[in-house]
């Protein structure tokens, strides 16, 4: 799932209906959600965060700019906040699937389709930027709006797309892309602010002034005080007191959380708090967040436990939850936290219990059928594959196997999640090749349409068992592990994972072979079987070795 987040920042934040008419403009775009509309009065400056799939969030930023430079008048403004244009900034922000390129790429089409027909200056910065000069905002934005009329009859200030012409009424429009900041704030059992300023001088990049003996601050050779660095790259912080919290906080922005993951940052308030005298209590994220950055925070922290990690998503998340303190002082609720479960697509089978997954089976009803069968058959092998891992990974007297069933568990984790995901895509794919039955074809042209859709629909159809096919290879090289070195006491269950495997395998197999013929693409039917044939070979292969080891340990 391909997920980008986009925060573009408009210049007004008082009037009710300008501000409404921006967000509409967003919601009018189908496949991307309005996350938050931050107005602020003082500023003037209302910032919209909105999030999606790429081509639904280009064009929702888009339909906001035009709408923005539609309603505001620049030479009317006023307020505290650094401006130039009507859409003063817009970022684009990978969340999932999305790598920051791809994001740039996403900020150069959105800046030349504005310059295009919004006949607007636009300029490119961050990590969209054309030219060094221009990767930070604050130089491009200098001397503000009221600087730019004169800017942009400078050469050096002729704008990335759109014309080198000032209007005065939009001004002009900063695009870009940038890596995901997280506000975060760290509590502590006190209400000194000097001691919340200490740990956060010591954690931000910019760190604190260095001093001489006497206190005095040292300056260097150029004149300006020297500082000491802090402990973490990308990071900004500075302490504050809460009132409604009665508490004060080490209050963060993570600008890179590659460079400075969140739960080092955590970690280390935690240390120089202890070194001060006074305890974190836990911390809040402010907003939302990508999942994996509380991902990487659980595996981290059950790693420093010496706990498997090769557990569910759901359990990891929730060690994360409790190690960082994400409640102390409000709920944590990850389906509101979390950015990726706003777009979470429904997975009404996967969700059944058992006893209604097995009574919508036995229904007349043509799907689910053998091919989500085979796909769930194919997540219990994995899970019991994995559960044999942890038993492993925490018996005493295993350590020397511990790294092999952290592998084991987190691979198996991963296959099973896939497999899961499987029983209902493998029932979608189904449905999409009936509907194709319904398709107009009283002419020529409709029949072809008809025809061009079925077969397409075949194909996936058929695609879906063989990546469970597929996918039982790697399951049931885990069973194996499991059954080779795993916990002889939990022999038998890695004995079941493979017999489940195994029948992923076939039932995927038959599924495949049911498809093929309503496809007419020869030479991708025939390419196809190939690759069936050969995946469910290696499974039978990998599964009577597994048979015959289990066979051969459980002997009286």
């Amino acid at each position: 799932m391909k997920i980008v987040e986009c925060v573009p920042n408009f210049s007004e934040g008082r009037d009710r209906r300008v501000i409404d008419a921006i967000a509409d403009a967003v919601r009018s775009v189908s496949g991307v959600q309005l996350l938050d509309v931050d107005a602020g009065a003082a500023t003037n400056r209302t910032v919209y965060t909105l999030a999606g799939e790429p081509e639904a969030v280009l064009e929702a930023a888009f339909q906001a700019i035009r709408k923005g430079v539609e309603l505001i008048d620049m030479r009317a403004h006023k307020g505290e906040h650094a401006r130039q244009g009507a859409c003063d900034v817009c970022p684009f922000v990978p969340i999932s699937g999305m790598t920051l390129e791809e994001c740039a790429e996403l900020a150069r089409r959105l800046g030349r389709r504005v310059g295009e027909e919004l006949r607007l200056p636009v300029y490119l910065y961050a990590e969209a930027a054309a030219r060094p000069e221009r990767r930070r905002l604050p130089d491009i934005r200098a001397g503000e709006y009221e600087a730019l009329e004169a800017k942009l009859k400078q050469p050096e200030w002729a704008p990335d797309f759109g014309p080198a012409r000032f209007d005065a009424k939009a001004g002009a429009l900063v695009v870009g892309a940038r890596a995901f900041l997280i506000a975060y704030n760290v509590n502590l059992n006190t209400s000194s602010v000097a001691l919340a300023k200490h740990i956060a001088f010591e954690i931000r990049e910019t760190g604190k002034p260095r001093k001489d003996a006497a206190g005095k601050a040292v300056v260097g050779a150029d004149g300006k005080p020297e500082r000491i660095p802090g402990l973490f790259k990308s990071v900004q912080a500075t302490g504050w007191f809460i009132p409604e919290y009665d508490r004060a906080q080490v209050t963060i922005n993570i600008l890179d959380i590659d460079a400075s993951p969140l739960h080092k940052v955590y970690d280390a308030c935690c240390d120089l708090a202890s070194r001060l005298g006074c305890r974190v209590t836990g911390s809040e994220v402010v907003g939302l967040v990508p999942e994996r950055v509380l991902l990487e925070a659980g595996r981290y922290f059950l790693n420093k436990q010496g706990a498997t990690t090769g557990v569910s998503d759901r359990e990891v998340l929730h060690a994360a939850a409790l190690s960082l303190g994400l409640s102390d002082v409000s709920p944590f609720d990850p389906a509101k936290k979390i950015i990726e479960e706003r777009f979470r697509r429904p997975e009404p089978l996967a969700a059944m219990s058992v006893k209604a997954f097995a009574a919508e089976l036995a229904s007349h009803s043509p799907a689910p059928g053998g091919g989500s069968v085979a796909a769930l058959a194919g997540a219990l092998g994995a899970g019991l594959a994995s559960m044999v891992a942890a038993l492993t990974h925490e018996k005493k007297g295993f350590a020397d196997r511990r790294a092999e069933m952290e592998e084991v568990g987190v691979k198996a984790q991963e296959l099973m999640a896939q497999q899961l995901k499987a029983v209902d895509e493998d029932t979608a794919a189904f449905k999409r090749v009936l509907a194709c039955f319904g398709m107009p074809k009283a002419s020529p042209e409709q029949q072809a349409a008809r025809q061009a859709a079925l077969e397409a629909a075949n194909q996936a159809a058929t695609l879906e068992p063989l990546g469970t096919l597929e996918r039982t290879l790697p399951t049931l090289d885990c069973a194996l592990a499991a059954g080779e070195r795993g916990n002889p006491n939990s022999l038998s269950d890695a004995g079941v994972a493979g017999l489940m495997a195994r029948a992923a395998a076939l039932g995927a197999y038959y599924n495949v072979l049911i498809n093929l013929p309503g496809i007419s693409d020869e030479a991708w039917r025939r390419d196809v079987r190939l690759k069936a044939d050969r995946f469910l070979a290696e499974a039978q292969a990998k599964a009577d070795r597994l048979e015959k080891l289990l066979l051969s340990k459980l002997s009286c």
